[in-house]
């Protein structure tokens, strides 16, 4: 199955996770949720950068794990992903979860995030949930919605 084109800009201002995330892994993981080509920022960043990125844009002032900034659907998806990294692995850890697995969910989720997928309502929550267990199944991840 060919997937949509990608142009990927791949971006550690937190870089202790690098490892985990070699642009062929963000890509597969990314591209596995696109049902149209994209321009895709993934920007990966430390609890400060996090938190003032919540505050700022969602009036939350802590960091949390994913924040999706989505400008363009169609006929490209355009929209920076970016990603906490310390509160990805506090989350992990919790979880009893690998990194990888989790930093594949939350990529999963942003992307589609991206395409206009949410879940502030429960009716759109059970939507976009059964989405991201299908894609996460279909790249060989346990389903993170089953664990709980």
């Amino acid at each position: 199955m060919t997937r949509p084109a990608l142009k990927l800009s791949l971006q550690f201002a937190d870089a202790s996770h690098r490892a985990l995330l070699p642009r062929h892994t963000v890509t597969r993981w990314i591209r596995a949720a696109l049902a149209a080509p994209a321009e895709i920022t993934l920007r990966i960043v430390g609890a400060e950068e996090g938190r003032a990125l919540n505050r700022d844009y969602r009036g939350k002032d802590h960091a949390t794990n994913v924040l999706t900034f989505d400008y363009e659907r169609a006929p490209v998806v355009v929209a920076d992903i970016v990603i906490c990294a310390p509160v990805v692995a506090e989350e992990a850890r919790a979880q009893g979860i690998a990194l990888a697995d989790h930093y594949a969910h939350l990529l999963v989720h942003g992307t589609l995030h991206a395409q206009g997928f949410d879940h502030e309502r429960d009716a759109d929550a059970a939507v976009m949930e059964a989405r991201e267990s299908e894609l996460l199944v279909g790249l060989g991840l346990v389903d993170p919605y089953r664990r709980r």
